[in-house]
């Protein structure tokens, strides 16, 4: 970190006290402005001016009014739009349809700020008060990223078109865009086109030569086979060693998607973790209120990205890629140094993970040389040989990070693969001993999702030997003196899953895990995940067998309150508990606010990428 960091401007004021008259790029984002490493707009601000570019940002603009936007003025290159840390509709609304009233990443906490379908919101907004300038705008962030190919919105239960076309703007950046928003920044700058970039998708008034053509809009809003289709061919296109460019005819125009970028190497992805954020909360953002996911953000440090667990519900893969990038032990290090100078900081880093705390420090060599396998998963139906877990990097880095002056716990709260550590014969017994006795922080987090072979089989998640590994946890704890216990996180209709699935699994947690689980979320058909693709066509997309989905939202309530024993089902009691469970957290005070996406959100996307 830069001794004296300082905020990218977010006020004339502060723009004046640079001596810039124009800004080469204004970020809007639909996140407050909270500089860390947590946080996209921060990471692509940053980024960008390493690179040499004047950046301001503007958090959370009122869309109603033209205070916000025009601000700053106009700026020389371009505009970057993004939702922020989470796709706007998932922010905004619970998997029944009701408007979330809180939001961790709005000063107050008062979910009033980000707007429905804020890429398109602030696009409009800029296109509304900036009429005919030729200034572009470019889309990024997860919102942006999940949504550029027609996607199913189940917010209005309709396929909509990518949101290049629905939001009007020049350009999108899709996946981890640090290296891309670099590339566009420098072609825009010396007057060349940003066509080629790669991870860029844009709009032509033809088709692409050697590119592949996925079946048009019109086709896949008319027809489910030709929508499951253009589905399994981009994402079979999305690994950076294999992908080929892809495009799509939209009425009389063209999407045209590059093939994506490579993963960070270790030496960019400790780089760009390790620019001059404040990892503060903007004055500006500050004046309104304080942001809940904020000492966690400050707090918590990323050691991996990308996720080779590639669940069908989960959108991660897609974004961040299958291929885990780790940083090194070094850089992570000297951010724990860093983290020990700040303000109000307490010995406690609240978190050290990533999408999955445990996949650090390992990866497939053939993945890394050859790409992603087409014809198989790393860790479904069972982990593949040529994976090779090993957790002897992460056992040493969680010791060095202990053992840093100032740090009294270094906690693993992102949650851990049970089957990787089971499959580690060497080093997954010494890890859970460490985690378990240093890390852990009363609760440790685990995600099972169901217990069902058919259901998990259609969430592309193995069935986990989930009692043999709760033994084990359970004797660690006894060994280590505390009073500790595990949080499991179970999904409820799932494509696959009625009203029979879910009180075969209440029964399990009943008499096997002896405990009413409390974190479960109902699946929410969110945009560009297999799991999406089933709810829509009613078929398994490898087999072609009919699946069953649930889609009535009183009967998906029902199989949620079976599992925690408010309603109807197995093993309730005449008040409707179980009886001896612990009372229910807050909603995010058990999960790392900075990462809402990384544990009970899978199936949603919720992943803090840019």
């Amino acid at each position: 970190m830069n001794t004296t960091p300082r905020f990218l401007p977010a006020t004339r004021k502060e723009m004046d006290a640079l001596g810039w008259k124009r800004p080469d790029v204004i970020l809007v984002t639909g996140d407050s402005y909270v500089d860390a490493p947590a946080i996209g707009a921060a990471v692509v601000g940053r980024v960008l001016d390493r690179a040499g570019y004047k950046v301001a940002i503007i958090a959370q603009p009122d869309i109603h009014s033209d205070l916000d936007i025009t601000r700053l003025g106009e700026p020389a290159l371009f505009w970057g739009v993004t939702g922020g840390s989470l796709d706007s509709m998932v922010a905004n609304y619970t998997a029944s349809g009701k408007k979330r009233k809180r939001c961790d990443y709005t000063p107050g906490g008062e979910n009033t700020r980000r707007p429905d379908r804020a890429v398109i919101a602030y696009t409009n907004l800029i296109r509304r008060h900036f009429k005919g300038s030729p200034v572009p705008i470019v889309l990024g962030g997860i919102e942006a990223s999940l949504r550029r190919v027609p996607h199913y919105d189940a917010w209005q239960n309709r396929i909509r078109g990518s949101i290049l076309f629905d939001a009007k703007a020049d350009y999108l950046l899709y996946g981890m865009g640090e290296r891309s928003v670099v590339e566009l920044a420098d072609a825009l700058a010396s007057g060349s086109s940003p066509d080629d970039v790669s991870g860029l998708c844009r709009k032509s008034d033809a088709p692409v030569p050697g590119y592949l053509e996925l079946p048009s809009l019109e086709e896949v809003k008319k027809d489910k086979g030709a929508f499951s289709s253009m589905f399994v061919t981009f994402k079979a296109n999305a690994d950076a060693l294999t992908a080929r460019g892809l495009f799509q005819k939209h009425d009389t125009r063209y999407l045209v998607q590059n093939p994506p970028q490579p993963p960070l190497t270790e030496t960019e992805l400790d780089a760009v973790n390790e620019l001059p954020y404040t990892r503060e909360l903007h004055p500006l953002c500050q004046s309104m209120g304080e942001v809940r996911a904020m000492e966690t953000i400050r707090f918590s440090i990323a050691t991996h990205r990308g996720c080779y667990g590639d669940c069908n519900f989960c959108a991660i893969a897609l974004h961040q890629g299958r291929t885990v990038s780790s940083r090194s032990e070094a850089s992570i290090l000297r951010e724990t140094r860093d983290l020990t100078a700040l303000s109000g900081f307490k010995g406690y880093i609240l978190d050290a993970g990533g999408p999955t705390a445990n996949m650090y420090g390992f990866e497939c060599e053939k993945k890394l040389k050859k790409g992603a396998c087409t014809d198989r998963r790393c860790l479904y139906p069972s982990i593949c040989p040529a994976l090779k877990p090993d957790h002897s990097r992460l056992i040493s880095l969680l010791k060095q990070m202990q053992q840093v002056p100032g740090i009294k716990k270094v906690f693993s709260a992102s949650g851990i693969r049970p089957d990787l550590v089971l499959a580690d014969k060497k080093k997954g017994d010494l890890y859970l001993r460490e985690v378990v006795a240093n890390h852990t922080s009363g609760q440790l987090k685990i995600a099972p999702e169901h217990t069902s072979d058919k259901v998990l089989s259609l969430m592309g998640k193995p069935q986990t030997e989930l009692i043999r590994f709760r033994n084990r946890f359970l004797e660690l704890t006894a060994e280590a003196g505390k009073p500790q216990f595990l949080t499991y996180y179970f999904m409820v209709a799932h494509p696959g899953c009625g009203q029979k699935e879910m009180e075969e699994l209440t029964r399990f947690c009943q008499s096997e895990l002896h405990t009413r689980p409390e974190q479960a979320q109902i699946f929410t058909p969110t945009p560009s995940t297999l799991s999406t693709l089933m709810y829509v066509t009613e078929k398994d997309p490898e087999t072609g067998k009919p699946v069953f989905v649930e889609k009535q939202k009183d009967a998906k309530e029902r199989q949620k309150a079976t599992l925690h024993g408010t309603g109807r089902g197995p093993g309730r009691d005449r008040k409707g508990t179980s009886g001896g469970y612990r009372k229910k957290s807050a909603p995010g005070t058990d999960r790392r606010p900075g990462k809402h996406k990384a544990s009970a959100h899978k199936s949603s996307g919720r992943r803090n990428s840019r």
